[in-house]
């Protein structure tokens, strides 16, 4: 089907660490452009909504219940590192009647009344809308770091079933896909913790404040050494994530239906499977029709622990959004 209004994407990588152990002066300002021009776009764009699939890092879901795929129907950023606290602004009436269209597609989807939402979620919103409530804004919380993962088929199907509620709707819609690509920072394993970390991963909603300072603390170290011989963790795979960019940006969605997720921890970090949230969200978009795309940036940055990218798609029937994106 071909959506009678025009929906456009932005996938973006995105890191605590910025602000907190940037890179030379010269990367963060090649960022910052890279995000202007993100913002520029969507701002021409002015979308009546917006869906993110974004992850959790273990601020607003545990393992006392750790479903798959999360939608909510009104969430509250956490404020974690430099992100953005307080409400989103979420149609609740919309996001409910969104959740039901996928139910009835077969996909298992988990509702939330009350979510809270890290900087996952809330630091892409931040750069390209400059607000947590600027825009009407439907979250999807994909899990991308406690296993066991759902396949990569499970994460295209949500993405095909949004996709298709989207393109019902009379909105200009922007698919938001936060998260990525290749890295590891040092987020605990369940399977590997015992005592006070065990019960942090179970259940450790609103944490203290001395505890979150302590969890930065932690990050901001393992991005002073990350990429060199003193840290243990998985480096940046840069080749990795052009691949995976290329995948997408080509529409291989089958190809991405088979990724193996022991081997993608093996070679992109443990982490690198918030891709997901890519993939979600170009399926989504492919169930709307035909689409064309560019990588808008990309840069491995060890300072961040992050594959850094932007990649942005448009509906091909959308000649508008191809000057707008091609502008940057």
């Amino acid at each position: 089907p071909i959506c009678p209004m025009p929906v456009e994407l932005k996938c973006l990588s995105h890191t605590p660490l910025r602000g907190l152990n940037d890179p030379g002066a010269d990367v963060v300002a090649a960022v910052d452009a890279a995000l202007v021009a993100a913002r520029a776009q969507v701002e021409a764009f002015d979308p009546e909504l917006i869906v993110i699939f974004a992850p959790d890092h273990f601020n607003g879901l545990f393992y006392d219940l750790m479903p798959p795929f999360v939608l909510a129907t009104a969430a509250n950023g956490v404020g974690d590192y430099n992100s953005m606290a307080g409400p989103l602004s979420v149609p609740a009436d919309l996001a409910l009647d969104l959740a039901a269209a996928v139910l009835e597609e077969d996909v298992d989807l988990a509702i939330s009344y009350r979510l809270q939402v890290d900087h996952g979620c809330t630091q892409t919103l931040e750069e390209v809308t400059g607000s947590l409530a600027r825009y009407p804004v439907i979250p999807i919380i994909v899990n991308s770091v406690a296993p066991p993962l759902a396949p990569y088929r499970r994460v295209r199907k949500l993405g095909e079933a949004v996709g298709r509620y989207l393109a019902r709707l009379e909105k200009r819609v922007l698919i938001l896909g936060s998260g990525g690509l290749s890295h590891e920072p040092p987020v605990p394993v369940l399977a590997d913790t015992h005592g006070s970390v065990r019960d942090f991963l179970i259940a450790g909603r609103n944490p203290t404040q001395e505890a979150r300072a302590a969890r930065q603390a932690r990050t901001v170290a393992a991005g002073q050494i990350y990429g060199t011989a003193d840290c243990g963790l998985t480096p940046l795979n840069p080749a990795w994530d052009r691949a995976v960019i290329d995948l997408l940006l080509a529409g291989d969605l089958d190809a991405m239906e088979s990724f193996d997720i022991a081997e993608i921890s093996r070679v992109a970090g443990r982490s690198a499977h918030e891709i997901r949230t890519w993939i979600a969200a170009f399926s989504a978009l492919s169930a709307v029709g035909p689409y064309g795309g560019e990588c808008n940036f990309y840069r491995p940055i060890n300072e961040w622990i992050a594959g850094y990218g932007i990649v942005s798609a448009h509906g091909l029937g959308d000649p508008a959004a191809t000057a707008r994106n091609r502008a940057a």
